[in-house]
């Protein structure tokens, strides 16, 4: 990594004159490497990386990517930046390559060498055996990995990502996992990515910022973050309210805290100490439990911790029906 390549200060958006979707955001993005953006519906995501791309204004602030400012020189932002949107933008109506030379022809790439670097992408994302059927007939996975290297035909510095996985089953996930890495790895382009998964951004990036209510909540490695919430947590949902209230007495531990009807989360320092203490606790009140589970830190935890939400919740139905309209597009 050679320094800073995307930097803002004190970014703002405001709608109307008083909907505050980014409030004071300040960012410092690493050359080469994959940086993550998580945060429930409404946070500022969305609206922080259309700055980033110049697609709106800021209201406050300033933002420098590949040391050009966004409202300055937004032609030479776009210059270094690809866009992969997470709903599908290739034409059905034509193949694999003929979409790639129609985004080359875009960016004005010399025809020899828009040849050369598409099929060195079609190779890194194995659709080379695809590349002059239609569209229409590619699977989910196959139009992913077509978006992916739609956003890489004019060489960018930077790759906006905008959930790359988005309604992938699991294994077709992770497959998209590893060629986003190879990508990385061979360009060295420098990726921000969104992600209602956050086992994906856990999984590929090397730092992430939590926003939430257009703010950065706090930032750091996947590592850092949940090293962070200093302790382990075992969910218990029990039979009725007087047994979860019981269970808040429960003596010796970091914290408690209500985590749904009947269900409370209990932060310990290390759950293999504490579980046999919390089961005896259990069995000398009297009390029945419905389930109990414990979970070491994950980014779900830490998205918990500084949001007071899950991203499950958030994003659940969101997710599925953005799903279902762009599934609803693919043949598979």
């Amino acid at each position: 990594m050679t320094g800073i390549i995307i930097e803002t200060k004190n970014l703002s958006k405001v709608y109307n004159g008083k909907i505050k979707a980014v409030s004071d955001l300040n960012l410092e993005i690493k050359e080469g490497e994959i940086y993550g953006l998580a945060g429930p519906n409404g946070a500022g995501k969305t609206t922080t990386i259309n700055m980033l791309i110049t697609r709106i204004s800021p209201s406050g602030g300033t933002a420098t990517v590949g040391g050009f400012d966004i409202a300055k020189n937004s032609l030479a932002v776009r210059k270094l930046i690809g866009v992969v949107p997470q709903d599908f933008t290739a034409d059905e109506d034509l193949t694999g390559r003929e979409n790639l030379v129609m985004v080359s022809q875009f960016y004005d790439v010399p025809k020899a060498k828009a040849h050369e670097t598409i099929m060195a992408l079609l190779r890194l994302v194995d659709l080379e055996e695809a590349a002059d059927r239609l569209v229409r007939t590619y699977s989910g996975g196959m139009r992913k990995r077509l978006e992916l290297i739609i956003g890489l035909v004019h060489e960018p510095r930077i790759l906006f990502l905008d959930e790359p996985t988005l309604g992938l089953d699991v294994q077709t996930r992770m497959q998209m996992w590893n060629y986003v890495k190879e990508i990385q790895g061979r360009l060295n382009v420098t990726i921000i990515l969104t992600s209602h998964y956050l086992e994906e951004i856990d999984e590929l990036a090397a730092r992430v910022s939590i926003i939430d209510h257009g703010k950065v909540l706090i930032t750091g490695t996947p590592s850092e973050l949940k090293a962070s919430l200093k302790g382990d947590i075992i969910t218990l949902t029990l039979v009725d309210q007087k047994s979860t209230d019981a269970m808040k007495t429960v003596p010796d531990v970091i914290d408690v805290a209500d985590a749904g009807t009947n269900t409370v989360r209990i932060k310990v320092a290390n759950a293999d100490d504490y579980l046999p203490k919390i089961i005896n606790f259990i069995s000398q009140h009297g009390l029945s439990t419905v389930r109990l589970t414990v979970q070491k830190p994950s980014l779900d935890e830490v998205f918990l911790e500084y949001t007071g939400r899950s991203i499950r919740e958030e994003e659940g139905g969101a997710d599925r029906m953005k799903m279902a309209m762009n599934m609803r597009r693919v043949r598979q």
